[in-house]
C-alpha cells in the first residue's frame, strides 16, 4: 500500500520508516502519573428523563449498569482500539448526572495511571461505552435517545504535556 504524506513519515508515531502502521515504542519513557478526563452526554424526552430518574426502567438499574460498563471499558481499551498499550489503570472513576435542562444525562469519566503513556483513549472509551450502554439499558422506553459531544476534557502528564480543553472549567 502506498501512503502519501502530508507530514514527513517519521513525525507520525504510528508508522515505521516504511509507512507501515506500528505500535508505538514506549519503553524508553518513564513511568509517570497521567491522568485523562472525557466527558458525553445522553439527551432524550423530558417522559424518558424522568422514568430514569425515578429508577422506573424496564430493564432496572439504568445508571450502575452504565457505570460498571464504562469502568469495564476503560480496562479493556487496548482490546478495543487498535495500537493502544494496555495500561494498568490505578483508577477510573464514571459519573452520570442528570441534567434536567437537557434532559438526559451527563457523562464524565477521569482515568488514571502510573505509565509510559496516557489514559485519553480509556477515558474516551469508557464515556462511550457508558453513554452505550444507557442507551441499551432505556431503548424500550425511547429510540430517538441521541449520544452527543464525546470528548477529552483534560489531559495531564508525559512529554507532551497538560491539555485543558477550552470549553471546560479546570
Amino acid at each position: 500500500m502506498t501512503n502519501n504524506f502530508s507530514q514527513d513519515p517519521q513525525s507520525l508515531t504510528h508508522l515505521n520508516e516504511r509507512g507501515e502502521v506500528n505500535m508505538v515504542d514506549v519503553s524508553a519513557k518513564a513511568s509517570t502519573r497521567r491522568e485523562a478526563v472525557a466527558a458525553g452526554q445522553v439527551r432524550m424526552s423530558r417522559s424518558t428523563f424522568e422514568t430514569l430518574v425515578a429508577g422506573n426502567a424496564p430493564k432496572g438499574d439504568v445508571i450502575t449498569t452504565a457505570k460498571l460498563a464504562g469502568i469495564m471499558a476503560a480496562k479493556q481499551t487496548a482490546q478495543l482500539i487498535p495500537l493502544c498499550h494496555p495500561l494498568p489503570l490505578s483508577k477510573i472513576d464514571v459519573q452520570l448526572t442528570p441534567y434536567p435542562e437537557l434532559p438526559g444525562y451527563q457523562i464524565r469519566v477521569q482515568v488514571v495511571t502510573t505509565s509510559e503513556t496516557g489514559v485519553e483513549m480509556e477515558a474516551l472509551t469508557a464515556v462511550s461505552v457508558t453513554a452505550l450502554t444507557l442507551y441499551d439499558m432505556a431503548k424500550a422506553l425511547e429510540k430517538s435517545m441521541q449520544i452527543e459531544c464525546i470528548r477529552l476534557v483534560s489531559k495531564t502528564g508525559g512529554k507532551s504535556g497538560d491539555y485543558y480543553s477550552l470549553s471546560e472549567e479546570k
